[in-house]
């Protein structure tokens, strides 16, 4: 694991789980008594190792009180690991949130918001950021989502930090998941 990182003292939290692909989306859901050792039953940051391949990422809730971790087709490519395969994985929660993707429909209204906006933006925290574009994120609709992208502007230029009213724990992946949670392993 990197060097460093803040809960470097802390044992990492081992398990080995299989590659999947939901949709088109290739994953490792972490098995029950992995997840439980957690801080949290919503997003975790986290330094870790998929078959000796360091990353640093954010898992995601499965709207199950579990995690899933989200495979780049960098890490896919440099594990050699396709769905079906039986993985190893360490993770060691950190304090260090990475910085989110923030999608391009927000970044655009954030620059033409007025300036309180893109210091507020730039004042709040990765993982407040990684809140308010997983809220963002988390429709199809894209009337819905066009009007989330609007309040998140207001209520960043109004000194409001993160967003409110969701579950936190839930999957907010709009092709992942139903009614917040993130589908049963076929």
């Amino acid at each position: 694991m990197p060097a460093g990182t803040p809960n470097a003292g802390t044992p990492p939290i081992r398990c080995v789980a299989v590659v999947e692909t939901v949709q088109t989306t290739t994953l490792v859901r972490l098995p029950p008594e992995a997840s439980r050792q957690l801080p949290s039953r919503g997003q975790v940051a986290v330094r870790g190792e998929l078959e000796g391949q360091e990353f640093d990422t954010v898992l995601e809730p499965d709207g199950r009180g579990g995690h899933w971790l989200r495979l780049s087709p960098a890490l896919l490519a440099a594990t050699a690991t396709t769905a079906g395969d039986p993985v190893s994985l360490a993770v060691r929660p950190s304090r260090e949130w990475p910085e989110p993707q923030v999608p391009q429909d927000l970044v655009a209204a954030l620059l033409a918001g007025p300036g309180a906006v893109q210091g507020a933006w730039r004042d709040i925290t990765p993982m407040a950021r990684w809140e308010w574009v997983r809220w963002v994120n988390a429709t199809r609709n894209p009337a819905t989502r066009e009007r989330r992208v609007e309040v998140s502007v207001f209520k960043l230029g109004k000194g409001m930090r993160r967003p409110c009213c969701f579950d936190l724990s839930a999957c907010t992946d709009p092709d992942l998941a139903r009614s917040g949670k993130l589908p049963e392993p076929a």
